[in-house]
């Protein structure tokens, strides 16, 4: 009986398994059914499909938005070079620009755009001349502002058609429009502009953006797909045109035999994937400042080219189910992406071009990042803890892009240092710009020598002394197109074969912003570090990777984070130096810091000890002594004793007196006791400033009576652009820890002769704020935020409190150059 049981238990598992793997059979085969419908629409073979559209006859191209940049710059040229290879050859053409303006307005614009187009490569004056006077004929502009505006359009197409007894072979949409305006057109295009059910095509092109975030995107997917199938939206990321990118899978799969084996976690080191500019953002701050530079070029481009890199390789380069299938894999296997996996900055005259393009108000701050460098990690076998680094951002030190995958060389040369094997090993897709000028795909001599990706590209053997990555290119195998095309242009000739491999599919789209809208919430609130912009970047953005996350590898000149709003200023909260720092702007900040000063004497008197605060002189600290008068009621002057950290050597009486800038704008409008007050005793005898008369010896000793182990409550000081603080200056024998409380000092500058607290004396005290305000101040903040501890030359790095706390006050002005 158990026997007879345990063997129907078994029938019943082998029956249940045959079900499943009936079942998963079918869905498998839906999936690629539905997946074969997507990526060939015409029904035909990929083969066919590459020799032309998938139907002769006439195409209407309409341009939407035909006035525009994009249009203007890439559109037109990719079309009229489309016309000039297609026409004559089975294919008649009618070219519309559709846009917002009247016609008597758009026609004008739309015509300069078109005369300027140039013919492509081989093509012979008299040829050109003949088939530009064609093209211009069968192009006209039509407002298509409203639904009425689509449905005249379309009912013109069918007119011609059916008056020239043309065969249609199919319409394409191409919308050079804000995202915005997509499902409102593609409704209309639905609606009034779908060729009749005779085989003819519907092709509609959509720029990116494809939303901001994930549910963005599913949005404007699912509104979309109420008009549109899949198969006819050509979703257009021209990164995937440039003849580098698109080579990637043709270069791997030629290759296969000499990157099988090495194209692993146990040879490859690290990927980079690069692209720097050289511009700002400057006449497209409206989008930029929505957007900023993830979601402009790294989610689409940069993303793009790493699944490219990191995929499976089809069995059919040209199959965009199969390629879209191996991108998913990617996705899935990706770790989650949190705030340490960036670093941010921004570049410092974003904020001002901002307030000016956007009208905004001078207490705008945008958050927006200018740069990233971000590291990716994987949990695919083949990959696991090799790094990806995707990096970008504008005003960088060149134009350029490239991919780079560089290789671990366990080689170590005794004496030949210059032996081949010794230098890095490295493949590099050179999407272009940059020092080559030009695209290309280098292999090092020390890997392997490739075969050409295809009939249309050669082997470069010219400017072999110039340095690449650490090699000469004499030590690369170079590859390059032997005609170079503009990325839309190839990508336009897809579209008209309709070839999808190289656009994106809805699924590959959306799992691309589920991957990267986690790190794009955990930055919203992120103060991006500035960076002054080439050439004055030097190593400000390097960034190391710690772990899975990465850190810039310099101090940051701000790293903050906004606070929320207390009382009536915003501040922002960060590091500069090591230390803490406030920054806001100058109003906002003088008030920041009189409430601090206060709260510092609130909690000394209470706890049972007087607030004893040095101040120093200058013109930063006026605002802050008029603030402290005027507003600051419930001061515990009463128990506050007022020292100087520096003085002139001047009668107290004249106004370069630091002591006589406090009197007069603090200490004559507070309720202070007068033994509470201590000038420093620059005039002794009637004289100024004399050794002999001990003054700084008197001072030391005050301090040394009133104050609890000489540490005082609270030191105010400012930075001169020289780098001295109270009366220190550069070329000081001070020592940071000394002794002394108070010395005679030199200045450079009248009158020469200065009184000050030591290093010793400041460094002892229980808090230490130095204040810079000011325009002027900028490029002495820029560069003591990259200088190590160098007293001697600057002297300000030297005051570094022993138990206290050091917090840098520093307004807009002087932290950004606004």
């Amino acid at each position: 009986m158990t026997a007879t049981l345990a063997s129907g238990r078994a029938a019943e598992r082998d029956w249940g398994w045959i079900m499943w793997k009936v079942m998963w059979g079918l869905l498998l085969l839906v999936v690629l059914l539905a997946c074969g419908v997507s990526c060939d629409e015409g029904g035909q073979d990929q083969d066919e499909e590459q020799k032309g559209p998938s139907r002769r006859g006439h195409i209407t191209i309409v341009v939407v938005g035909a006035t525009g940049d994009l249009a203007k710059k890439y559109l037109w040229q990719g079309f009229f070079h489309q016309y000039v290879s297609r026409v004559g050859k089975g294919h008649s053409f009618s070219f519309y620009g559709g846009g917002l303006s009247p016609d008597e307005q758009g026609t004008p614009r739309l015509f300069e755009i078109l005369k300027s187009q140039t013919c492509p490569a081989g093509v012979s004056e008299e040829r050109c001349a003949l088939v530009k006077e064609q093209f211009l004929r069968l192009s006209q502009y039509r407002q298509l502002r409203s639904a009425e505006d689509y449905q005249a359009l379309c009912q013109h197409v069918e007119t011609q058609l059916r008056q020239e007894g043309m065969v249609e072979a199919g319409r394409l949409f191409y919308l050079s429009v804000p995202p915005t305006a997509y499902a409102d057109i593609a409704e209309r295009v639905n609606q009034s502009c779908r060729p009749p059910p005779r085989g003819a095509w519907l092709r509609v092109v959509l720029e990116k953006p494809f939303g901001h975030d994930l549910s963005s995107a599913q949005e404007l997917g699912t509104r979309l797909a109420k008009s549109l199938r899949e198969e006819e939206m050509y979703r257009i990321d021209h990164y995937l045109g440039k003849q580098v990118v698109s080579q990637i899978l043709p270069f791997r799969k030629e290759n296969s035999k000499f990157l099988q084996p090495i194209w692993n976690k146990h040879h490859i080191d690290r990927v980079d994937i690069v692209l720097k500019e050289t511009l700002d953002a400057k006449g497209r701050l409206s989008f930029y400042d929505q957007y900023g530079v993830i979601r402009d070029v790294i989610q689409n481009h940069l993303t793009e080219v790493m699944t490219l890199l990191t995929m499976s390789v089809p069995k059919n380069l040209t199959d965009c189910n199969e390629i879209n299938r191996n991108k998913l894999r990617v996705f899935s296997s990706l770790h989650r992406l949190e705030k340490g996996s960036a670093v941010i900055g921004q570049y410092q005259t974003y904020n001002s071009e901002v307030q000016l393009e956007l009208n905004k108000t001078k207490d705008h701050f945008s958050l927006t990042p200018t740069f990233a460098g971000i590291a990716i990690h994987t949990t695919m076998p083949q990959y696991e803890g090799v790094p990806i680094f995707l990096v970008s951002g504008k005003r960088l030190d060149e134009r350029v892009g490239y991919a780079r995958v560089t290789f671990k060389n366990n080689v170590f040369c005794v004496e030949d240092q210059s032996s081949v094997t010794c230098k890095p090993k490295q493949i590099i897709f050179y999407i272009g710009h940059g020092l080559l000028q030009y695209p290309a795909i280098l292999v090092s001599k020390n890997l392997f020598k490739p075969a050409l990706v295809n009939s249309g590209w050669k082997e470069v053997t010219e400017n072999q002394d110039k340095l690449l990555f650490g090699l000469p290119l004499s030590e690369y195998y170079i590859q390059t197109p032997m005609v170079q095309r503009e990325a839309y242009t190839e990508l336009i000739s897809q579209v008209f074969r309709g070839r999808r491999d190289h656009f994106l599919s809805s699924d590959s789209l959306l799992a691309s912003w589920k991957f990267w809208t986690p790190l794009l919430k955990s930055q919203e609130h992120t103060f991006p570090r500035p960076y002054p912009g080439s050439p004055s970047n030097a190593n400000l953005l390097d960034f190391q990777l710690q772990g899975r996350e990465v850190r810039f590898t310099t101090e940051a000149l701000v790293n903050v984070i906004p606070q929320e709003r207390t009382e009536s200023f915003q501040v922002m909260h960060g590091k500069y130096r090591g230390a803490d720092m406030v920054s806001a702007w100058p109003e906002e900040l003088v008030e920041r810091l009189a409430h601090d000063i206060e709260e510092a004497a609130e909690e000394a008197v209470l706890g049972g000890a007087p607030f004893h605060m040095a101040l120093s002189g200058g013109s930063s600290p006026l605002a802050l002594f008029k603030r402290l008068a005027q507003h600051h009621h419930a001061f515990p002057w009463w128990n506050t004793h007022v020292w100087l950290a520096d003085e002139r050597c001047v009668p107290p009486t004249e106004d370069e007196s630091n002591f006589r800038t406090v009197h007069d704008h603090l200490l004559r409008h507070v309720r202070l006791p007068y033994f509470n007050i201590h000038p420093m005793p620059v005039e002794l005898n009637q004289r100024l400033c004399v050794e002999e008369d001990g003054g700084a010896g008197a001072y030391e000793r005050d301090i040394a009576r009133l104050v609890n182990a000489s540490s005082l409550s609270y030191v105010l000081l400012g930075v001169g652009f020289d780098g001295h603080t109270a009366s220190l200056f550069p070329g000081n024998r001070l020592e940071a820890r000394g002794e002394r409380l108070v010395t005679l000092t030199e200045s450079p500058v009248k009158p020469h002769q200065r009184m000050s607290l030591t290093f010793g004396a400041i460094n002892r005290a229980q808090r230490v704020s130095v204040l810079v305000m000011g325009k002027g101040k900028h490029e002495l903040v820029t560069q003591l935020s990259r200088i190590k501890d160098t007293p001697d030359r600057w002297p300000i790095t030297k005051i570094q409190p022993e138990n206290g706390r050091l917090v840098w006050y520093i307004d807009y002005e002087a932290l950004l150059g606004q």
